[in-house]
């Protein structure tokens, strides 16, 4: 077998086979080969490309406090003397990483490694939650993958073209597709993204038909799927752990569990541009920091009063900054203290202003 070829399959490229000599070369001996981490079971990881099909991490991976494997990651292993698990010891650098916050918890979950392009799902049997597409943009978007919109069950749809028009004005410019696992419609379409060494991944809610989808780029009935309830349209959580999958013709597909949160984490510039047209208008205002709450010179304020701006668009950006702003104050104390000084700033010069300009006064 020609693992070189294998591993260009599976997405490896000629900057990752640098930073494995140079694990190599400083890893004390150890005869290090790359592997694709395809799925997680009981803290043993399933690989791909390489001998190895299964592998630990180093006790010292996990000590190091270093990156922890990951369904998508890049691994470097060695096989064991005895020719059972493997060890992985290290995590070769990512190039994106798509994470949320994990529910019930103040902690990060990892949902995939070094994916170039992430499939936000939604159904067609109902109005799409355009709020829940704009979340799930800007989660895409702080992670560095691409996005693009799949509008699913269209054979369901009752209205896919208004279904389609709404799903286009929260898009930020990303592609929107129509798709139908069971008559094939837009198959071809969602293939076309995922060229040889390519990587994307499925991400929405339980019923959505993720799974089909999977199973008509595989091209077989690889994966389980469930019943739609008919009462809400929703249906059962049929896959249940992230896994990899290498699609015929190139190019590989991560098939996720629905999620019914998706958190934000690092949000890190992702919502600035997965509301690209905010942000531009907001880039108007007379103050860097303007907070959009009446400040004097508010480009975003004056939009939504004419109308050019969508309220209910503006609300969910809102709603997401200071989302993301509260987990960063949560770990990190400098921010807290840099944001309590920000509003004591924007108070004390709206107090100042409202002594000489009688417009601003509450009586």
């Amino acid at each position: 077998m020609d693992f070189e070829s294998v591993c260009i399959r599976l997405g490896w490229t000629a900057e990752r086979k640098v930073q494995l000599e140079l694990l190599t070369r400083d890893g004390g001996g150890l005869a290090l080969v790359a592997a694709r981490v395809a799925v997680e079971h009981r803290g043993a990881f399933g690989l791909l490309g390489c001998d190895v099909e299964t592998a630990r991490p180093a006790g010292r991976l996990r000590s190091a406090g270093g990156a922890w494997p990951a369904v998508g990651d890049w691994v470097a292993v060695t096989a064991s003397p005895g020719g059972g698990e493997g060890i992985i010891h290290h995590v070769l650098p990512r190039t994106s990483l798509l994470e949320r916050k994990r529910p019930g918890a103040n902690q990060a979950q990892v949902v995939a490694a070094n994916v170039d392009i992430v499939f936000a799902v939604t159904t067609a049997e109902r109005p799409p939650n355009l709020r829940r597409v704009e979340r799930t943009l800007a989660v895409i978007a702080a992670g560095g993958a691409r996005p693009a919109i799949v509008l699913n069950k269209v054979d369901l749809a009752r209205d896919a073209t208004g279904d389609l028009r709404a799903l286009a004005s929260v898009s930020g410019g990303a592609p929107c597709l129509a798709t139908s696992a069971a008559t094939g419609t837009g198959i071809d379409d969602l293939r076309a993204l995922l060229a040889t060494g390519a990587t994307g991944a499925m991400l929405g809610p339980s019923g959505a038909g993720k799974s089909s989808l999977v199973n008509a780029l595989l091209g077989d009935a690889r994966l389980e799927t469930g019943v739609v309830r008919l009462t809400d349209a929703k249906g059962r959580h049929t896959t249940t752990r992230r896994e990899l999958l290498e699609l015929p013709g190139g190019g590989c597909l991560i098939d996720t569990p629905g999620m019914r949160e998706l958190g934000l984490w690092d949000a890190g510039d992702g919502i600035e541009r997965a509301f690209g047209d905010v942000a531009e208008v907001a880039a108007a205002c007379r103050y860097r920091d303007c907070q959009h709450r009446g400040e004097p010179g508010c480009a975003v304020v004056a939009a939504l009063d004419s109308g050019a701006l969508d309220a209910a668009r503006f609300a969910s950006f809102d709603k997401l900054r200071r989302e993301a702003a509260f987990h960063e104050r949560q770990h990190d104390p400098r921010s807290a203290a840099a944001s309590k000084g920000r509003w004591k700033a924007i108070h004390k010069q709206q107090r100042a202003r409202s002594r000489v300009d009688p417009k601003l006064r509450d009586d």
